[in-house]
């Protein structure tokens, strides 16, 4: 399985968006991008929704990784600046 990759900006902070569309069926590594001015928030409410209390935050360079990951669409991105974001990668296993 080849490695796929993608980089994510948040246009209005406050309104989160999926972090894509692309099955994954593997595990993800999402990290904040290096010259992101504030903090990024990746999670999902149940509602399609992520804000500072119910995400995980990361800070510029701060990553984690999803055991397993269906799809992007189902982890939602936010950021408390407009156009910060992170990149994820597909992991090979």
């Amino acid at each position: 399985m080849t490695a796929i990759s993608g980089q994510n900006t948040v246009a209005a902070a406050g309104t989160a968006e999926a972090l894509g569309s692309t099955d994954i069926f593997g595990p993800l590594m999402v990290k904040a991008l290096e010259d992101n001015v504030g903090v990024c928030y990746l999670g999902n409410d149940g509602a399609g929704d992520v804000a500072s209390t119910n995400g995980i935050v990361l800070a510029a360079g701060d990553m984690v990784v999803f055991d397993y990951v269906g799809n992007l669409g189902s982890i939602m991105l936010d950021a408390a600046n407009n156009d910060d974001g992170v990149a994820w990668i597909r992991l090979n296993v």
